[in-house]
């Protein structure tokens, strides 16, 4: 399990930025220490412990990048076409011909093998064969076109996939060329996730005429095990400072990281805070961030906590911008910062400055095909449908504090943040 110390987070100021929590959390918490040896095909969403450095170069081989004629570069047809022998065949996979004699081409084929004294390719179809059998070249093809040379994409003993990557489908492939069949990865965060307040339960369960289905867990879950982590569900605790003390304290013991909903506000019933405390150290209470101002975090017995709003777009949005980073850190890996794309405001919006906030739009093509973004009618953090019906975020700075119609925003959809 990760161990932090208790003040591995704490911050002297009294509204910490999106971009100063994330900073904190990379350079204070000390990733898992286990790895694991995994089968590169159960490898797609780990965390890479080591760097893959290649065993051969990438290709292995020079080859033909088309299908054409390989011919030797002293041969090449500088004022007018000339008539070159074929000297024979080879295909992908084949075996090249010895040495090329001057004066002579070779037909070859994608992928194949340059056959000994060739080192430039025509495209087939920039050719003609005359009544001989003879291949015509044209004239003004430079020396070594079309030919992808040994080591060309990765050089044997180059870092081919970096430690900290979080593998992809094109890592895993790259990896796969290597001819490698497993890879030594992170073992999977831990993640205790746990729902706060008697408003809450759980989904098939009676439900009072004042009480909500808890779609928080089930989104969060989601979005954990997306990251590729073991999420131990403690289901709902109520609002009780004792009880949610004595639960935090035992999953702190099992679990490198503990997510809570709800509860982290100011109210009277909003124990999460005196829950962590009694256990543990609070660090950090609010973040200039909207929607979820109130985020808690705090460590407990060498667990990091990470407490999100109850409102559920509130949940989303600091869990995208809090949570991802902290799992990042604790598996080894770098968090990059989702870049957002640059499209026009079709909506007016007026804001604080000095918070960085998150408005739901929907994309959409002006007449004039530009693409732009369509604010969500309504603004409440607890409407789920804001969620369903939109595309993504526009996210504005803490320098910006109004947005006017055909202005030029950052856009992050969905898609690139989870």
């Amino acid at each position: 399990m990760a161990q932090l110390s208790q003040d591995c987070f704490a911050f002297g100021g009294p509204m910490l930025s999106v971009d100063d929590a994330v900073a904190l959390i990379a350079a204070r918490v000390t990733p898992v220490a286990d790895t694991e040896t995994v089968a590169l095909s159960a490898a797609d969403g780990r965390t890479l412990a080591a760097d893959v450095i290649a065993p051969l170069p990438l290709p292995p081989f020079t080859n033909s990048a088309v299908d054409g004629y390989a011919v030797a570069s002293r041969d090449l047809p500088v004022t007018e076409a000339q008539a070159l022998a074929v000297a024979g065949r080879v295909a992908a996979g084949g075996t090249a011909p010895d040495q090329v004699a001057a004066r002579h081409a070779v037909r070859i084929f994608t992928g194949a093998p340059m056959p000994q004294g060739t080192d430039t390719v025509f495209m087939q179809e920039d050719v003609q064969l005359d009544a001989e059998g003879r291949v015509v070249l044209p004239p003004g093809l430079k020396a070594g076109a079309n030919v992808r040379p040994a080591g060309e994409d990765i050089a044997a003993g180059a870092v081919g996939v970096r430690a900290g990557t979080r593998l992809r489908p094109q890592d895993v492939a790259v990896i796969a060329a290597f001819g490698l069949t497993h890879v030594t990865v992170r073992r999977r965060i831990r993640v205790a996730l746990l729902s706060t307040g008697d408003e809450v339960v759980a989904p098939g369960a009676s439900r009072g005429a004042a009480q909500l289905y808890d779609s928080n867990r089930a989104m969060l879950a989601a979005l954990l095990r997306r990251l590729g982590c073991t999420v131990n569900d403690l289901g709902i605790v109520g609002d009780d400072a004792t009880a949610l003390a004595a639960a935090l304290a035992a999953a702190a013991a099992h679990n490198d990281l503990i997510v809570t909903s709800g509860g982290v506000s100011t109210g009277e019933e909003d124990h999460v805070r005196a829950g962590l405390e009694s256990v543990g150290n609070l660090v950090l209470w609010r973040m200039a961030i909207k929607p979820g101002r109130p985020v808690a975090m705090g460590v407990i017995e060498g667990a990091a906590l990470i407490g999100l709003p109850g409102n559920p777009v509130a949940s989303y949005v600091t869990f995208v911008h809090v949570v991802q980073p902290a799992i990042a850190a604790l598996s080894g890996g770098v968090w990059r910062r989702p870049m957002a794309m640059p499209v026009r405001a079709a909506f007016a919006y007026r804001k604080k400055g000095g918070r960085r906030e998150y408005v739901r739009v929907h994309l959409r093509r002006g007449d004039d095909g530009v693409l732009e973004a369509v604010k969500f009618p309504r603004e409440g953090a607890g409407l789920l449908s804001s969620l369903v019906e939109t595309d993504g975020l526009v996210e504005l700075s803490e320098d910006v504090t109004e947005v006017a119609p055909g202005d030029i925003v950052g856009f992050l959809a969905y898609a690139t943040l989870t």
